[in-house]
């Protein structure tokens, strides 16, 4: 049995006094090593970094997911060569995103979509998120504008309605030919300039003009598609009813076969104006005698080229008239026509459209004490006038419901005009 050691009583203050502490292990020699110690830094650097990034991540799928502040669909103009801070600006200032704009841009960043942002005119949806928002500039689906050009314009007039429409930019360098633009509506994105709209109606044109060509009537007289655009000018400038088209264009085809002048309004008042379409007054007499390469009151057969742009329906009628002898057409004072076959027939509908337009004179106009009689009308010169209409010689294409008293609005301006009724012409 061991002897334990003598214990040796202690002061108490010296039992307060802590007994010598050992002294630390020594670390070990790989511990020590600094590859080891540089492998611990970049575990805990990364295991940062992952724990950094998962909030990150978080933190911009909600930002992505979260409904915007938009409180109605709304459309917003990106301007071409503008920059991701410049949409986030836009963006912001048109109240579709509320986020800052360093966000915005990494989320473009983050959905890849850096070089795919494209300019122009977007719609955006009611509470879009910023998934969406850049979703929707990345498909560049630009809002497209419906542009109507209506029926029976001339080339000129044209120019200037799509030279007037602000979502067009650019010029157009020339006026297109007579004739080669299909009126229709069309739609276009805010932008597009001027001659990209011109070389789309040309095109329209020519593959809609092919088509009613080959489906043509093989009796029709018009001897190429280019005539059969003039024929069509003038049927779409004499009338706007859709059911008269094709009589109408049967009476024109019936003098072209009988070698009959076709006697048509618009084509005096083309010869008079050109382009611009519209003459502003009443014909005078002596411009009905009064020598044009238009003038179907004094030429043989169709004029030179089209007075107008005919639409479609004005465009299958000319290729494929009705079958009738009519050979005149006059306004029936309701918005339509007469027709009838012989001259004699024609007089007798003239004379009631007279009747009508004197009756709606004396109810509608109070004659004044002092107004000067009446002039003689001069006799007819000719004894196979066309019809007449109501149309205006603009490019209007209703037809008033019915004529204007003779004295202020001649209910024939405009129109296929038979000189053998003076009160509808000035001197």
């Amino acid at each position: 049995m061991s002897e334990r050691p003598p214990i040796s009583p202690r002061s108490p203050r010296a039992a307060l006094e802590p007994e010598q502490v050992p002294p630390p292990p020594r670390r070990s020699e790989r511990a020590r090593n600094p590859f080891v110690v540089v492998g611990n830094a970049i575990i805990t650097i990364l295991i940062i970094l992952m724990i950094g990034a998962g909030g990150v991540y978080y933190y911009g799928r909600q930002m992505l997911e979260t409904p915007g502040p938009l409180q109605d669909d709304k459309v917003v103009n990106i301007p071409s060569r503008a920059g991701k801070r410049d949409i986030a600006d836009a963006l912001t200032r048109e109240g579709v995103i509320s986020v800052n704009p360093w966000v915005f841009i990494g989320g473009v960043f983050a959905l890849k979509a850096s070089s795919d942002l494209k300019p122009g005119e977007y719609s955006f949806q009611k509470k879009a998120s910023l998934r969406d928002v850049i979703a929707t500039i990345v498909e560049g689906k630009v809002v497209q504008h419906a542009v109507t050009i209506p029926e029976g314009l001339t080339s000129e007039q044209i120019v200037t309605r799509l030279t007037d429409n602000e979502i067009f930019a650019g010029s157009v360098r020339e006026i297109p030919r007579e004739g080669t633009l299909l009126p229709e509506t069309y739609k276009f994105p805010r932008g597009t300039t001027r001659e990209q709209v011109i070389q789309r109606m040309q095109q329209t044109q020519k593959r809609v003009l092919a088509e009613i060509w080959e489906r043509r009537n093989p009796d029709v007289l018009v001897k190429s598609p280019e005539q059969l655009i003039t024929l069509a000018s003038i049927v779409e400038k004499e009338t706007g009813r859709a059911d008269e088209r094709s009589r109408v264009a049967a009476v024109f085809t019936n003098r072209l076969r009988q070698r009959i002048k076709l006697q048509s309004d618009p084509t005096i008042i083309y010869g008079l104006v050109g382009g611009k379409g519209t003459l502003g007054r009443p014909i005078k007499r002596s411009e009905i005698t009064q020598p044009s390469p238009y003038n179907t009151y004094v030429i043989e057969g169709l004029p030179p080229g089209p007075i107008a742009n005919p639409g479609r329906a004005s465009l299958e009628a000319a290729a494929n008239p009705a079958r009738t002898r009519d050979l005149f057409f006059v306004a029936d004072g309701t918005g339509g026509h007469t027709f009838t076959e012989t001259y004699d027939q024609h007089q007798k509908n003239v004379v009631k459209l007279r009747a009508l337009e004197k009756q709606i004179q004396n109810d509608t106009v109070e004659p004044s004490e002092d107004a000067p009689p009446p002039t003689a009308a001069g006799a007819p010169a000719d004894t196979n006038p066309t019809a007449t209409t109501p149309r205006p010689g603009g490019s209007a294409k209703k037809p008033p419901a019915r004529p204007a008293a003779p004295a202020t609005a001649p209910a024939r301006q405009g129109a296929a005009q038979s000189i053998t009724t003076p009160a509808v012409v000035q001197r």
